[in-house]
């Protein structure tokens, strides 16, 4: 007897800057092969980046450098942003896939989302990696908008999980896919070996951008700062990673600017993060990454002064926390430093606390113990994977 031929799907996934285009390619990888071993001929078109293509999806429109930080930033990507979204959209009418998986992105999401459950009813929707509104009341609105559309929430968050719950969304938590990338990264021993790092040798990571603005408003501070705790700590020696190409000129004549003894790692750059005994990071999923690595950090994050301000006195934006490490726990478990604290002298100051202080630095370890547990159990793609095909045979 002849066997029957593979059921043939597709699936459209939408998602944008270089943190989602990482979070996307896990999944596609982790979909592509669950699909196999089930006999789905699976097809991935996606609103995404390299990652996601070198992963096996296809690539209709590239977000992965649409991505800004602040209110007034914002304005120069509106265009190539909605020109993706509308690509996203004309390819929903055109060509309807079986399922829509929507990850992080909020807001160009939310319109994918809310024209694809207008012209497409039947087909589920469900949306990966939500918003972080559980921290911000005033975002309920959007919350609750996110709601409408989707048919299940897949939570990173235990308080993200509860929060959409608790406004009528099916919410299934898998856990933070950051927890297997980081057990796949080589161990601490490997990444200074390969990086030519010694056993005695104090190696600080310093990550200061993935997006254009964070250069111009994050950078200068991080480098002056390292100035500072190399003057107190002459043989410490800082690496970079470098999360895009288009960013190499101008850090490395930044380098040079401020006489920093740096290395900038073009190539396997997340050696950086695993080598590291300790980080100054921008605010974003680095400073997560680098929790689950056990390394110690402090967090700064600045924007324009005009969106400072607008976002304090229009939008009253206020959290209790910006790092996503701090959020897990929802109290500091790093010290954050935000606009008008983040300092050189401040950023300088906490760092040599943390390098000199064995104390805190083992509360910090202590505090990234209960951080991990919260944050599930290792096979988190896959886990999601297998809930998105589950609905083919429902």
């Amino acid at each position: 007897m002849a066997s029957l031929p593979p059921i043939s799907k597709t699936i459209f996934i939408s998602t944008g800057d270089v943190s989602g285009d990482l979070q996307g390619a896990l999944l596609v990888t982790a979909l592509k092969q669950l699909a196999q071993k089930s006999g789905i001929e699976l097809n991935i078109v996606a609103l995404g980046g390299s990652k996601m293509a070198a992963a096996g999806a296809t690539i209709i429109a590239d977000t992965e450098l649409i991505s800004s930080i602040g209110i007034v930033e914002a304005v120069g990507y509106l265009r190539p942003s909605f020109q993706a979204r509308d690509i996203g959209k004309k390819y929903l009418k055109a060509t309807p896939p079986d399922l829509i998986v929507l990850i992080d992105y909020v807001d160009p999401n939310i319109g994918v989302g809310r024209y694809a459950r207008s012209i497409l009813p039947n087909i589920p929707i469900v949306y990966y990696i939500a918003p972080q509104d559980w921290v911000w009341p005033r975002a309920n609105k959007r919350a609750n908008l996110l709601v409408s559309f989707t048919d299940e929430i897949f939570s990173v968050f235990p308080a993200e999980a509860r929060y959409f719950e608790e406004r009528g969304a099916k919410v299934t938590f898998v856990g933070h896919p950051l927890v297997d990338r980081m057990a796949a990264l080589p161990s601490r021993e490997i990444a200074r070996e390969k990086l030519g790092i010694s056993d005695d040798q104090t190696a600080v990571a310093l990550i200061p951008a993935s997006r254009k603005q964070e250069l111009k408003y994050l950078l200068p501070a991080m480098f002056e700062a390292a100035q500072q705790i190399q003057a107190k700590l002459p043989d410490i020696r800082f690496w970079i990673p470098l999360s895009r190409q288009d960013f190499k000129e101008e850090i490395e004549s930044q380098i040079k600017a401020y006489r920093i003894n740096a290395t900038l790692v073009t190539e396997n750059a997340d050696l950086v993060l695993s080598a590291g005994d300790f980080a100054i990071t921008k605010c974003g999923t680095v400073s997560l990454e680098l929790g689950l690595l056990n390394v110690p950090q402090v967090v700064i994050y600045r924007v324009s002064q005009s969106t400072a301000w607008i976002a304090k006195n229009i939008v009253k934006f206020s959290i209790p926390f910006m790092s996503p490490v701090n959020l897990v726990e929802m109290k500091e478990v790093v010290p954050e430093l935000l606009q008008d604290e983040a300092t050189p002298d401040r950023i300088a100051t906490e760092s040599l606390e943390l390098l000199l202080n064995k104390e805190r630095r083992d509360q910090m370890f202590s505090d990234y113990s209960d951080m991990r547990a919260a944050l599930g159990e290792t096979g988190v793609c896959d886990r999601v994977a297998k809930e998105i095909l589950a609905r083919f045979s429902a």
